[in-house]
């Protein structure tokens, strides 16, 4: 704390809190040194928000921590800082709908059933979501890992064609790190997902096929959620001037997630971490044999 206290220097300090030079010289000591203290968390806050810009505040918490030097910080006072600075993440989300399960393709049983992965490449969750690009929309197919919440594979596409959704499945297969693991494949009921191309190339990877049986979000939360991540702390919701800056944004905004965003259910590891770390820690994967 001592160091970073060195590293700020006073006019930063000030312009922190907007105030001038002299302003800050009549304050009494106890106020001198809460406001050098909150203006350390400040700086630690927006260091982390230069590459997280929506991170919400326990995971912040979190990420303070793991500053060089950490900063420790109540959960109730860094709250207080954050809403006196307006640095509360406002929420917002719309809803568009990408799902076409009206088709004349076979509908695959539900092996999920919501359950919990207990190891990485166990299950993987498939999903599709628009990308606002001018008057125009885009599509992008996700795959993710159910342990890690890695997002191992993405394509971001013109049209809903099954074409998208398959090269962001042929990424994820190229990129297995734990290729002996029995793998389900969990979707919607889309037809992306559904028809002959996209299941031909599940079979031909020996991938388990599972698919919701309701159309319900809740049935494949995982994939909901990593959406309303996407679009909120990483700016993919916002409306694109082109189809290339969206690419770039959406490759730029994977590329965090996965390797600086903390999850909670993954004990605050990030997604990188957790998944690459698996097998040190147990040194097992599934085989099915």
């Amino acid at each position: 704390m001592k160091e970073l206290h060195q590293q700020l220097s006073l006019k930063s300090i000030c312009s922190l809190f907007g105030k001038s030079r002299q302003g800050w010289y009549y304050l009494d000591q106890h106020r001198d040194d809460q406001l050098m203290r909150t203006a350390i968390v400040l700086h630690g806050v927006r260091e982390i928000r230069t590459h997280l810009k929506r991170l919400g505040g326990i995971k912040i918490r979190h990420k303070l921590q793991e500053l060089d030097p950490p900063i420790a910080i109540g959960r109730d006072r860094l709250y207080r800082v954050l809403r006196e600075n307006d640095l509360l993440i406002k929420p917002r989300r719309k809803y568009t709908k990408t799902t076409n399960s009206h088709h004349h393709f076979r509908i695959w049983p539900d092996l999920v059933k919501r359950a919990r992965s207990e190891a990485p490449e166990q299950i993987w969750v498939s999903d599709i979501t628009h990308i606002q690009v001018k008057s125009k929309t885009a599509y992008l197919s996700l795959v993710t890992d159910a342990y890690s919440r890695k997002i191992v594979g993405f394509y971001l596409s013109r049209n809903l064609k099954a074409e998208g959704s398959i090269n962001a499945l042929n990424m994820a297969l190229n990129s297995r790190i734990y290729p002996q693991q029995v793998l389900i494949h969990h979707s919607d009921r889309g037809i992306q997902y559904c028809c002959a191309d996209y299941i031909s190339v599940l079979k031909a990877n020996n991938l388990t096929v599972s698919m919701t049986q309701n159309g319900s979000p809740y049935d494949n939360a995982i994939a909901e959620r990593i959406n309303g991540i996407l679009k909120i702390e990483f700016q993919l919701g916002e409306n694109f001037l082109s189809f290339a800056a969206a690419r770039q944004q959406v490759a730029d905004a994977i590329d965090k997630y996965n390797r600086l965003r903390p999850h909670f259910s993954c004990e605050l590891q990030t997604p990188q971490y957790r998944h690459a770390a698996f097998h040190q820690v147990s040194g097992k994967v599934n085989t099915g044999k």
